[in-house]
């Protein structure tokens, strides 16, 4: 079972929870990528912490989160994948997520990120009830038997986001001194 794609996005003004939601992601998509301002692909490629991560890596990690987490919204969890039961090859795969690879670039990765961004808005916008929940997909990060709501999906990526932004935060002052805030 599937729920149905979104209607035409709403030639109105979105209110109320929904326009909650569009601002709240906005907000934090925006300090993503503000992180990012004037950067080169080879500083967006760099790694300044003890960490793996770089500002391009958590782009692409941010980007892919809230394209698995709108397809679990749509087509419940086989939209997102079986992550009880992951091959090294896949494991690899999204390691390599929060990386960017040779052949990347940062205006790519950006451009990547509003697509998806633009996907998950008009999603928000047309979905006709943000009640709608599924069963969460087995893995090891998942409460047993859980189930989400679109509602609480959007709250994970909304959370989601917003944590990344704080660490990407951290990699750029690390990398030149920038800060996002303050």
């Amino acid at each position: 079972m599937t729920v149905n794609e979104p209607s035409e996005p709403n030639q109105g003004t979105v209110t109320g929870e929904r326009a909650d939601w569009l601002d709240l992601l906005a907000h934090n998509r925006h300090f993503v990528r503000f992180t990012t301002r004037d950067l080169t692909d080879e500083q967006a490629a760099q790694r300044t912490t003890a960490s793996e991560l770089c500002l391009g890596g958590l782009v692409k990690h941010v980007t892919e989160v809230e394209r698995n987490w709108v397809g679990f919204i749509l087509n419940g969890p086989s939209g997102m994948g079986d992550f009880g039961s992951m091959t090294e090859a896949q494991v690899e795969a999204y390691a390599q997520g929060f990386r960017m690879l040779p052949g990347e670039s940062l205006a790519g990765i950006l451009a990547e990120y509003e697509k998806v961004a633009a996907r998950t808005d008009e999603l928000i916008s047309t979905l006709p009830d943000l009640g709608v929940s599924w069963p969460l997909p087995k893995a090891p990060w998942f409460e047993e038997d859980a189930s989400w709501s679109a509602r609480r999906v959007l709250m994970h990526i909304a959370a989601e986001t917003a944590q990344h932004a704080g660490h990407a935060d951290i990699i750029r002052e690390s990398l030149d001194g920038a800060k996002s805030m303050g």
